[in-house]
């Protein structure tokens, strides 16, 4: 047993409670992130739950997931439009309860696996406690987009330093999904936890850091605020272009938020 899977339940327990209580028609409502509806995001992070689950669990399954999925998604379709053709269900509230009941049930079966056990995924292969990190690092990310709409501030807790981890841990993954050479040494970074615990990763480097709340380091590297609409200080050029391109999640290079684009309404 180890704790990543736990924190992926309680994000995403915390994320169905808010939505629990949200009339029908608001499934409908649009995000700032690309148009998605709070179904939308409810769809998405379901469809991935069950592609991880099946990574761990159902290895050639996960492999014809994909073998239906990808080929769409190269021909130019959204993971909108894909996720719709191959996720039965209905919208709104009968997809909320859906995904609360798939997580629950995956949640255990995480729990069960050997952390180190390797999983495929669209992406590089990783680790099972990797795998669950990433769904809990989903479902923290989208879930920004629908508190930002309806105008909340999602109630932080220092499980998000699975968040953090994976962003410090993808630092080179940015620069080689862009197909750029990796700089070194990465920059140190010392982020504050919620609880106001210090959180420091890679040596001490005084020419290029990273230094702030762990909130919004985490916003930046899963792209859900740009940097300058954050209080991070980040000091040199490797960090300062780092910051500029931080992706954490697989998949191709996308762009962060321009300044001013993506705020609690």
């Amino acid at each position: 047993m180890f704790q990543q899977p736990i924190d992926f339940r309680d994000e995403s327990e915390a994320l169905y409670h808010v939505l629990a209580e949200l009339p029908e028609a608001d499934f409908a409502r649009r995000t700032q992130f690309k148009g998605w509806t709070i179904d939308d995001v409810v769809r998405h992070l379901h469809f991935w739950n069950r592609a991880a689950d099946l990574s761990l669990n159902d290895p050639g399954g996960f492999q014809d997931l994909l073998a239906r999925a990808l080929p769409e998604m190269a021909k130019g379709r959204g993971f909108r439009e894909v996720e719709a053709d191959l996720l039965a269900g209905r919208p709104g509230r009968a997809r909320l309860e859906q995904w609360r009941q798939f997580y629950l049930g995956m949640t255990e079966r995480f729990l069960a696996a050997d952390p180190k056990q390797r999983v495929a995924w669209a992406g590089p292969d990783m680790s099972a406690r990797s795998s669950i990190s990433a769904r809990h690092m989903e479902t923290w990310a989208h879930g920004q987009e629908i508190y930002d709409l309806l105008g909340r501030e999602c109630a932080h807790t220092d499980r998000i330093k699975n968040i953090a981890e994976l962003g410090v841990r993808t630092f080179a993954w940015s620069y080689a999904n862009r197909g750029r050479t990796v700089p070194s040494p990465a920059p140190r970074v010392r982020l504050i936890a919620p609880s106001g615990t210090p959180w420091t990763w890679n040596e001490d480097e005084a020419e290029n850091r990273i230094e702030g709340s762990a909130v919004d380091f985490c916003k930046v590297v899963t792209q859900v605020r740009n940097v300058a609409d954050t209080g991070l200080v980040v000091a040199g050029p490797v960090a300062i272009d780092w910051m500029a391109i931080a992706q954490c999640f697989a998949g191709p290079p996308q762009e962060p938020p321009a300044p001013g684009t993506r705020y609690a309404e």
